[in-house]
C-alpha cells in the first residue's frame, strides 16, 4: 500500500463519505430537536436566532432538510421532525453531549460549546461511543 492510498485532505475524506447530511445540515437539525424539546414548536425565526443566521438562510436550511425528508414545515410556519428527522436529531444531540462532556471533563471547565461544534461533525458512531465509555471510566477514577 503506497502513502497516496492513505492519505487525503479533509476534503477528500468528505468527498469518500456518503453521508447525505452536510456538517451545516446537522447544525440545523440538532438545532431544530433543541428548540422543540425546550419550547415544544420550532419556526424559523427561532432557528435563525439560535444559530446567529439570517432567517433567510434559515428558511433555506430548512427547505433543503425538508427535501431529504428530515422536516415537515409550511411558509410562515411551525418546523415538525419526521420520523427520520427525531431519529436523526436525537442522536446528534447524543453526540453533542458526550464530546461536550468529554471536553469539559478533559479540560477541567464547564462549557467547551465552542470546540465541540467545531469537531462533532468529524467524529464517527464508534468513536462516539468510545469517548462515552472513556468518559465514564474517567468520571468514576475521579471519584
Amino acid at each position: 500500500m503506497s502513502l497516496s492510498d492513505e492519505f487525503y485532505t479533509l476534503k477528500g475524506y468528505q468527498m469518500n463519505e456518503a453521508a447525505e447530511l452536510t456538517s451545516a445540515m446537522e447544525d440545523y437539525l440538532e438545532m431544530i430537536n433543541r428548540i422543540l424539546e425546550q419550547k415544544g414548536i420550532a419556526r424559523v425565526n427561532d432557528l435563525s436566532k439560535m444559530l446567529n443566521v439570517k432567517p433567510s438562510s434559515a428558511t433555506k436550511m430548512v427547505q433543503q432538510l425538508k427535501e431529504f425528508g428530515y422536516v415537515n414545515s409550511e411558509k410562515y410556519g411551525q418546523i415538525t421532525l419526521t420520523e427520520q428527522g427525531k431519529t436523526a436529531g436525537a442522536y446528534l444531540l447524543y453526540r453533542h453531549e458526550i464530546i461536550h462532556r468529554f471536553l469539559c471533563l478533559l479540560n477541567h471547565s464547564k462549557n467547551e460549546l465552542e470546540q465541540v461544534e467545531k469537531i462533532e461533525h468529524f467524529l464517527d458512531r464508534r468513536t462516539v461511543e468510545n469517548l462515552k465509555r472513556l468518559t465514564l471510566k474517567l468520571q468514576n477514577k475521579s471519584r
